[in-house]
């Protein structure tokens, strides 16, 4: 299981990255829950993982970087770039490269801290997280006179904000996650995925372009398809070698778990794979107790989590789609 955890672990950031340099906001809340709930099911980081975990929580952070109504600490008055700040300190701290690039996130963060609160007029509070954020060394004093200076301005659209954009800030990060993607290309899933692909004739770049007989337009269709690879990887391959190795491996709870978290669900979208999933896709009739299973799992996660509600709740072999479809048809019957 730590093993499994692991290898999800890697591949949930590295879709993080993914997603976040190419401005996918609803993959990125997706995968940003997966590794989420992966991390907090770590008892403690281990050293390997360290700068994962750190480039998740950092990310994770910087996406709500100009909602001061989200707390990701317990103190109330640190806000999400406060919080994203921490853990850069943590990622600086994990490498010895990157100096410049590092200096300039480090910059780009400190002062839209003080933007983003000074965009919503909460001055006041600029001027308070102005003392936690820098210390009394020589280094840090001209960036400090210069937003002190900013906040008794009272005004958020001066040059020194208008040159430190959001948007060169996310900008850099973007150049960051690319390099850290290119430097950990190592991912045993993904490294898997390849060699399948390869395998059946694909070619290298199967799963990024139309070779996999799916039109450019069909994103969707693509993303399902390439899920179908890994998964198939998954059960065909890691599994058995984790057997080979005597390990105790429960399959239907390595299907669940690989279900939820890979959303293999939409496959029943493609009809290519029907047959080979067809043991898992006849109709069958929706019981009065899963209905109430399905209503339970909406009250307790809200509309939309399907996945989650699959994992937690007692149902017949259904898939998270099947539970999204009858939860429209209910919402009709009623």
């Amino acid at each position: 299981e730590a093993v499994a955890a692991d290898w999800m672990l890697e591949f949930a950031c590295h879709c993080l990255c993914r997603h976040f340099r190419e401005g996918c906001p609803a993959e990125f809340q997706r995968w940003r829950d997966v590794a989420q709930a992966l991390i907090n099911g770590l008892s403690k980081i281990p050293t390997h993982q360290r700068k994962t975990v750190y480039i998740c929580q950092l990310l994770i952070r910087i996406a709500k970087g100009r909602n001061l109504e989200c707390h990701f600490e317990n103190d109330q008055r640190i806000s999400p770039l406060e919080s994203a700040l921490s853990f850069w300190t943590l990622l600086e701290k994990e490498e010895i490269k990157l100096e410049k690039l590092h200096e300039d996130i480090r910059r780009l963060i400190q002062i839209q801290i003080v933007a983003v609160h000074m965009e919503t007029g909460y001055f006041k509070e600029a001027a308070e997280v102005l003392e936690r954020l820098f210390t009394d060394s020589e280094s840090d004093k001209p960036l400090r006179v210069k937003l002190a200076t900013v906040i008794k301005s009272k005004d958020p659209y001066v040059p020194l904000l208008q040159s430190f954009s959001y948007n060169l800030l996310i900008s850099k990060i973007k150049s960051y996650v690319e390099l850290f993607m290119k430097e950990n290309d190592s991912n045993f899933l993904i490294q898997a995925a390849t060699k399948q692909a390869e395998s059946k004739g694909l070619g290298a770049t199967a799963l990024q372009n139309e070779t996999v007989n799916v039109s450019e337009n069909n994103e969707s269709n693509l993303e399902t398809k390439q899920r179908f690879v890994f998964s198939s990887i998954l059960l065909r391959g890691v599994l058995g070698q984790m057997q080979n190795y005597c390990l105790n491996v429960d399959l239907s709870l390595v299907w669940m778990y690989i279900n939820c978290l890979l959303g293999l669900n939409s496959l029943q979208n493609v009809e290519k794979h029907e047959d080979a999933l067809a043991y898992g896709r006849r109709r069958q009739r929706w019981t009065y107790k899963e209905d109430l299973e399905l209503k339970s799992g909406v009250r307790e996660f809200g509309v939309g989590n399907w996945a989650k509600i699959l994992v937690h709740g007692d149902f017949n072999n259904r898939t998270s789609v099947m539970l999204k479809d009858r939860w429209r048809t209910l919402c009709k019957i009623e």
